[in-house]
C-alpha cells in the first residue's frame, strides 16, 4: 500500500513540468491588505444573449469606488532575452518607458517599418512581429493592428480607395441608424413630395391631407412600426450610455468634463448604437464598451490627422471584425455548444490540466474553484479587466496576431496567470483564492506572455 501511495505522488509530479516549478513564476504571499472584492453576476436576457454584471462597490451618494492598489512586491525578475519591453501607463493611459529601448526592440521597430512601407504586405513576417510584441509607437500599432483586423487589404495600392469606401459606407449607417422616427417620417415624405413634383395641372390647387401611416404612429405595436423598433432600442441605448461614462474612469481620454473626453465618449455611444441595429441577433451585450476602449484609443491617437478623425469608422469595422470571432461567447442559446462560452470555459480547465494537474486538482477538486467564477470575465473581455490599459494593449498584439483568432493564443494566456500566482494559489483555500483571481494581482506581463508561449512549446505527452 505504501508503495502504490509513493508511486502515485511520483506519477503526480511527473506531470508538472521542471520549469512550472521554477521560482521565477512565483509570486510573494501579499501582505494583510483589504482587497475590494467584485461580483461578477451571469443573467440571461429574454433574446438569449449572456450579459455580465459588474457589481463594483459605491459610496452613499452612488460614486463609484476604484479598486485599491495591490500590495507592494519586489521587483520581478528580469524579462528573458526575446521578450519585448512593457510600459506602464499613467492616468490619461499614456505610455511611460520603465527602460530604454535594446537593440532587439529598436531592430524589430525598424523591420516593422520595412514591412509597412511595402508595396505588397507580408501578413506572415507582420503577424510572426506583431507576436513578439509591437513597439510603443502609436503609427505602427494602430496600422498593424488594422491589418491584422483585415481592414486594411495587403496590397498598399488599396489603402485609399478601401479607407474611403469603408468611411463612408459608416456615414451611410449612421446618417440612417442614428434618426428618430420622426427624422425618418420626414425623410421618407420629403422623398415622395419630390417623386409628385412632376404631377402639374389642377391637382395643384387642391391641398392634399397627410395621412399618418398606421404603422407610422407612435402608439403603434406594430412589428415593423419604425416607433414601436424606437422605444425597443431605447432601453439598449440607455444601458449603453451608463456603460460609456463607465468605460475607464480613471483615464482622462474617456472620462471628464474635456471636450475632447465627450466627443470620444459619443464616438464610442455612436459605434456601439449602430453595432447594436445592424445585429439584432446579439445586439449590445453589457461589457463590449470594453472591448470597443483599446480600438479606438489605438486608432484615436493616430499621429496621421486623416486617420485620426477616422477614427470612429475604422474603430467600428475592425470591432464588427474581432467580435465575428468572439459572438458565440455572448449567446445563451450556444452555451451548451461546443462553441458556447461553457465549453472555452471547460478548455481552460484542460489546459491548466494538461501542464499542472496538481494546481488543477487543488482549484477545482480541493477547493471546489469553478472557473466559470473567473474565466467568465477573462474570456469574454479578452483580459481588459484585469491588467492595466497600457498592458492590455500588449496583450491585444498577441492576440489579434494569432491567424486562427484570439481565442486559443487567449486561453494560453488565461492559463499562464495561474501558473504565475500558483504557489499562492496551492497554499489557498476556496475564498482566498477565489478574491486572488477575481482581483488578480499586478504582474510583469513579459513573464506573462512568456510563459504563454511556453505553454505552446512544452505539450504533455
Amino acid at each position: 500500500m505504501v508503495n502504490e501511495n509513493e508511486k502515485q505522488k511520483k506519477q503526480q509530479k511527473k506531470k508538472v513540468p521542471d520549469w512550472l516549478n521554477s521560482s521565477l513564476w512565483s509570486t510573494p504571499f501579499p501582505s494583510a491588505t483589504n482587497l475590494t472584492k467584485t461580483e461578477d453576476r451571469t443573467t440571461f436576457s429574454d433574446d438569449g444573449l449572456i450579459t455580465r454584471t459588474t457589481d463594483r462597490p459605491t459610496s452613499s451618494d452612488g460614486v463609484v469606488i476604484t479598486r485599491p492598489p495591490s500590495p507592494v512586491r519586489p521587483p520581478p525578475p528580469p524579462p528573458p532575452p526575446s521578450s519585448p519591453p512593457f510600459q506602464s501607463s499613467d492616468s490619461n493611459g499614456t505610455s511611460t518607458s520603465s527602460a530604454s529601448p535594446s537593440p532587439e526592440e529598436i531592430a524589430r521597430q525598424a523591420q516593422l517599418l520595412v514591412e509597412l512601407s511595402k508595396k505588397v504586405i507580408n501578413m506572415r513576417e507582420i503577424r510572426r512581429l506583431a507576436s513578439m510584441g509591437l513597439p510603443d509607437a502609436p503609427v505602427i500599432r494602430s496600422t498593424v493592428w488594422k491589418l491584422l483586423l483585415a481592414y486594411l487589404p495587403s496590397d498598399r495600392a488599396m489603402w485609399p480607395s478601401e479607407l474611403a469606401k469603408k468611411r463612408s459606407q459608416y456615414k451611410h449607417f449612421k446618417d440612417d441608424l442614428l434618426m428618430s422616427p420622426s427624422e425618418i417620417s420626414r425623410k421618407l415624405e420629403k422623398s415622395s413630395l419630390a417623386d409628385k413634383d412632376e404631377l402639374k395641372g389642377e391637382s395643384r390647387c387642391v391641398l392634399s391631407r397627410s395621412e399618418i401611416v398606421q404603422d407610422e404612429h407612435p402608439l403603434s405595436l406594430g412589428q415593423s412600426s419604425l416607433w414601436n423598433q424606437f422605444f425597443q432600442d431605447t432601453e439598449i441605448i440607455e444601458q449603453i450610455d451608463r456603460d460609456v461614462k463607465r468605460t475607464h474612469p480613471d483615464m482622462h481620454f474617456f472620462s471628464g468634463d474635456t471636450v475632447s473626453a465627450k466627443l470620444n465618449q459619443d464616438a464610442l455611444r455612436n459605434i456601439l448604437i449602430v453595432f447594436a441595429k445592424l445585429n439584432p441577433g446579439i445586439r449590445y451585450v453589457q461589457g463590449m464598451n470594453e472591448l470597443l476602449a483599446p480600438l479606438f484609443y489605438v486608432f484615436r491617437n493616430d499621429p496621421d490627422d486623416e486617420n485620426s478623425a477616422a477614427a470612429e469608422a475604422d474603430t467600428f469595422f475592425c470591432f464588427v471584425e474581432l467580435l465575428s470571432g468572439l459572438r458565440d461567447n455572448f449567446c445563451q442559446q450556444l452555451d451548451n455548444s461546443v462553441v458556447g462560452i461553457r465549453s472555452t470555459i471547460t478548455k481552460l480547465s484542460l489546459l491548466l490540466k494538461e501542464h499542472d494537474e496538481e494546481l488543477w486538482r487543488h482549484l477545482e477538486i480541493t477547493c471546489k474553484v469553478n472557473p466559470q467564477f473567473y474565466a467568465f470575465r477573462w474570456i469574454t473581455l479578452l483580459l481588459t479587466q484585469e491588467f492595466s490599459f497600457t498592458d492590455s494593449l500588449h496583450i491585444w498584439d498577441i492576440l489579434l496576431s494569432d491567424p486562427e483568432g484570439p481565442q486559443e493564443t487567449l486561453l494560453r494566456v488565461c492559463c499562464a496567470m495561474l501558473i504565475l500566482i500558483r504557489r499562492r494559489l496551492l497554499a489557498g483555500d476556496f475564498t482566498s483564492n477565489l478574491k486572488l483571481l477575481q482581483n488578480y494581482p499586478s504582474t510583469n506581463i513579459s513573464h506573462l506572455l512568456y510563459v504563454a508561449n511556453k505553454l505552446r512549446a512544452h505539450p504533455t505527452s
